[in-house]
């Protein structure tokens, strides 16, 4: 490391590097050199500055999403042996196969090998280009797809605020409905305006406010659940969940069982996003361990919310629990509370939405600056602000049409439930199960038929046999409801 050392009074005169005089200028040139190189990572870029704590706030943001407010529903379809058996399988099989993913972020080498960017850089590297095009596929068809299932989310949350407050005002009787549309839209401006923030790496506060609004409304579901569990029950619980004959059907129950699952799969799911996420750690320590721990604290602080809130939601509310535990109006009172954990909903999504899009926008504008790198309205980048905010004309044109649409497409297909579901179904297997479980098989150079490698294709084919099922209980589900669905006319 330099050592600097001064003779005697004036800044003119020769210093120590190193214990070899040299001149101040060139010591000052050297000073300057070192803080370049120092602020940049191994591949050139900026260095990360990420912790363990700032990935596991990442993390939470993205697991603790709209999903924990179906959980009760969810659990109601299940019964109290499956239903916690779920979350708790569901939760080592993300953690599990996130480890493995982790390990991927670097080719060959863990501490010193190629970076992979990207989920689909990733998958690139460690299974050649034919398997890129897939992933592609369900990555941005479920980011996509996430992007709308929040703004339906946020838009319901923010209908309660007013729900609750007629319900107070006018009695529980009341016809308080309320169009979403309205509240969609807003949602959207908020996106568009948050869009423009170029990168994870500068969106770490966020992240931090919406954990920490997470934590806030699935406290107070859990709190309210125990209040009413205390107080007595609103409906009846059984060990098998909702009763055939009594309840439902015995197709609907086939049906919301297989849906059930697909919302539970969602609300664990965040593999698309995981190596994004890691790509914000610094090294050393190596990513891979930083990772680790921070998918372990994400993923067991989630799956204790996950079953308070689907458990005592539960047994709080039966097998009538609603779909939506604070917006589905089981709880009337106290309102304040219901309103302050609806806010903390609509700003932890404003978070998620932002951590689960920038892939997508990640992805069309490298595409775009490779295609077109001599375009100043793709290129060039303006500082309106002091700062180091930069605005971009293609960044600004094209993330704002993205949420337009993606906005739009959450008016057309309002369903919570059944979009969770699909989802989740989607996801679940393709980007939590399989591309981690073959990279993680390539990585490690593992023989086929050796006893992992069998154990690993088994669970791979077993989640594939879930994922195929629930999506046509998904579908079958989005069918019926729009049986008697009018197109922008939606009300809570």
């Amino acid at each position: 490391m330099a050592r600097a050392g001064g003779g005697g009074g004036g800044g003119g005169g020769d210093v120590e590097i190193g214990g070899l005089p040299a001149p101040a200028g060139d010591l000052r040139r050297r000073v300057i050199a070192a803080a370049d190189d120092y602020s940049l990572d191994d591949d050139g870029k900026p260095r990360r500055t990420g912790t363990v704590w700032t990935a596991s706030a990442h993390v939470i943001t993205a697991v603790i999403g709209s999903g924990v407010l179906s959980l009760p529903w969810s659990v109601a379809q299940l019964g109290w042996v499956a239903g916690p058996a779920t979350l708790l399988l569901f939760a080592l099989i993300t953690y599990y196969t996130s480890v493995l993913l982790g390990d991927c972020y670097r080719s060959d080498d863990a501490v010193a090998g190629k970076r992979n960017y990207t989920y689909m850089d990733a998958v690139g590297s460690l299974l050649g280009k034919g398997q890129v095009w897939f992933c592609g596929l369900c990555q941005y068809v479920n980011l996509v797809g996430t992007a709308i299932g929040y703004t339906i989310t946020a838009s319901i949350s923010a209908a309660a605020l007013y729900k609750a407050n007629c319900f107070h005002s006018k009695g529980h009787s009341a016809d308080c409905g309320v169009y979403t549309t309205m509240y969609m839209v807003v949602f959207g401006i908020s996106q568009i305006v948050f869009s423009q923030l170029p990168n994870l790496h500068e969106m770490a506060w966020l992240s931090m406010l919406a954990a920490v609004m997470s934590f806030s409304y699935s406290t107070i579901g859990v709190g309210l659940s125990l209040a009413q569990t205390i107080k007595g029950p609103t409906g009846k619980t059984t060990i098998g969940g909702t009763q055939i004959g009594v309840d439902v059907t015995s197709a609907q129950k086939i049906w919301l069982t297989l849906q059930a699952l697909g919302n539970i799969a969602f609300a664990y799911s965040y593999s698309m996003v995981l190596i994004e996420i890691q790509d914000t750690v610094k090294a050393p320590p190596a990513e891979n361990k930083t990772m680790r721990k921070a998918n372990l604290m994400g993923v067991s602080t989630t799956t204790a919310f996950y079953m308070l809130c689907g458990c005592l939601g539960y047994s709080a509310f039966g097998n009538d629990a609603p779909g939506n535990m604070l917006t589905g109006f089981g709880f009337y009172e106290p309102f304040w509370l219901i309103d302050f954990a609806n806010v903390c909903i609509v700003v932890h999504l404003v978070g998620a939405y932002q951590v689960y899009c920038q892939p997508i926008y990640a992805a069309v504008e490298s595409w775009a600056a490779g295609r077109w790198p001599n375009s100043e309205f793709v290129v060039r980048q303006y500082h309106p602000f002091s700062g180091t905010f930069s605005l971009n004309m293609f960044r600004l044109v094209w993330r704002t049409a993205f949420v337009i649409v993606s906005t739009v497409l959450a008016i057309s297909l309002p369903f919570f439930n059944d979009i969770l579901g699909l989802l989740g179904a989607l996801g679940f297997w393709p980007l939590t199960v399989y591309f981690p479980v073959e990279m993680y098989i390539s990585q490690s150079k593992m023989k086929k038929y050796s006893r992992k490698w069998v154990a690993l294709q088994t669970l791979s084919f077993a989640c594939f046999a879930v994922t195929v099922a629930v999506t046509v209980a998904s579908i079958q589900g989005i069918t019926q409801s729009l049986k008697n669905y009018v197109p922008f006319k939606t009300k809570l």
